[in-house]
């Protein structure tokens, strides 16, 4: 009976393995050939969006950085994406460490609270929000927009922590304590440190989701406030022309030279 058991784990193992050996490359090609074709067409030396591309050349490539509403629009959203990472991970560091740390009423109501946005539909929560800022009169204002994008990175934010400030070893900052490191002292020498690469996790997943939310900023945005992923869905209703794919292809290019920087100080495996 033992040895039958045996026989059929083995195999069970052996079909997982090759299952896994085929499907990982069919998902890694899924998820970055979107990301090539675009590049690829960047490059294009015609006047269409197709690919592949008809020649080689970089002028959609200046045509990105010399139009004005493209740069603009990015400037804004990079902006607007770094202020609500900062808000958020200050929220989120306090709100995960009440809801990890303490005990109080209305724990589990306030922690399903924090996590909300993320099972609330974008298009009902942005709907919602406008209803309330315009009672405030903050709609349309880049005030209003802020709040929005905070409250939809925030989640990711307290979700991050969270599981990190679980899993830390709280030995080390009672044994601070006991050598009478004050409160602040243990938790910028021991604890900011543990957490870091939990904190470069959240800020990154952060400022993706800000940086590439358009719902939100359709509903709170402005004719002068317009970020990038508004501009481009603007854009593509009035023209198919390969400059939407240089803007495309740099947004890409910064998001590499990111993941580079973060690998360089702390490792990609510490941050997934």
């Amino acid at each position: 009976m033992a040895k039958g058991w045996r026989v059929r784990v083995d195999a069970a193992d052996v079909v997982l393995r090759v299952t896994g050996a085929i499907v990982r490359p069919v998902v890694y090609v899924a998820l970055s050939l979107p990301a090539v074709i675009i590049v690829a067409a960047a490059f294009t030396h015609g006047d269409t969006l197709r690919f592949p591309p008809e020649g080689l050349s970089l002028r959609w490539f200046k045509a990105a950085i010399d139009s004005a509403p493209f740069m603009g629009s990015l400037w804004i959203s990079t902006k607007l994406a770094c202020f609500a990472t900062v808000l958020s991970l200050a929220l989120g560091f306090g709100a995960a460490f009440a809801i990890v740390r303490y005990r109080f009423r209305g724990r589990e109501a306030f922690r399903t609270l924090t996590l909300s946005p993320l099972v609330v539909p974008l298009v009902v929560l942005g709907l919602g929000l406008l209803q309330f800022l315009t009672w405030l009169r903050l709609n349309q204002t880049l005030l209003g927009l802020l709040a929005g994008h905070v409250l939809i990175t925030l989640p990711y934010v307290v979700r991050t922590l969270s599981a990190s400030l679980l899993l830390l070893d709280r030995n080390l900052e009672q044994a601070a304590a006991n050598l009478r490191a004050s409160p602040w002292r243990v938790m910028r020498r021991i604890t900011f440190p543990l957490l870091m690469p939990a904190l470069i996790s959240a800020t990154v997943f952060a400022f993706v989701t800000s940086f590439g939310n358009i719902t939100l900023s359709v509903f709170l945005g402005t004719s002068g406030v317009v970020t990038l992923p508004v501009q481009i869905f603007t854009y593509v209703e009035q023209s198919y022309e390969p400059v939407l794919a240089a803007v495309s292809a740099l947004v890409i290019g910064v998001t590499l030279v990111l993941i580079l920087v973060v690998e360089k100080l702390v490792g990609v495996e510490k941050v997934a």
